[in-house]
């Protein structure tokens, strides 16, 4: 009997360690970062690109849209400019509308900005590096997507006419 009893013992003590260690490391994917956006993130400076892409309603134009978070909270900030980098800087960008960032919060260019693209890369599927250069902040280069404008989700965004 006592055999029996140490050897389950010796078989909770080995199963333990085994099971508590399930989903307790560091990088779990509980810990990891989900953006369900189709759109890209950068997290790195002081502004904020959030969910950023590119609304094609045609071949080689589209509307830049991202939210752009101002961690400041004592001083607004301004986008300066949008345009194309790396292999993509060929990209003719127009601001066009508010580009004041207030502290403590938020430009949404899809509703506010009227950031207009033309380039011969911006077709739905394709990614294109573009750059946000701020009045205080560091500038930030990011790949966007460049999604249709004929996709349900992106219809209400105003997009250049040809």
């Amino acid at each position: 009997m006592n055999v029996r009893r140490s050897i389950a013992a010796a078989a909770v003590l080995l199963a333990v360690p085994a099971v508590s260690a399930c989903g307790v490391s560091f990088g779990a994917q509980t810990d990891q970062v989900y953006n369900p956006t189709v759109g890209v993130d950068d997290q790195s400076g002081q502004v904020y690109v959030l969910n950023a892409l590119i609304v094609s309603g045609s071949n080689g134009s589209g509307t830049v849209v991202a939210s752009l978070v101002n961690n400041d909270q004592q001083t607004a900030d301004t986008l300066k400019g949008v345009s194309g980098a790396g292999k993509d800087s060929s990209l003719s960008v127009k601001l066009g509308g508010d580009t004041t960032i207030p502290a403590g919060g938020l430009l949404n260019l899809a509703t506010q900005g009227n950031v207009t693209a033309h380039g011969q890369r911006i077709v739905p599927g394709n990614f294109v590096e573009i750059t946000f250069s701020f009045d205080r902040a560091q500038a930030i280069t990011v790949g966007v997507p460049v999604v249709s404008h004929s996709d349900p989700d992106y219809a209400g965004v105003k997009v250049p006419t040809s």
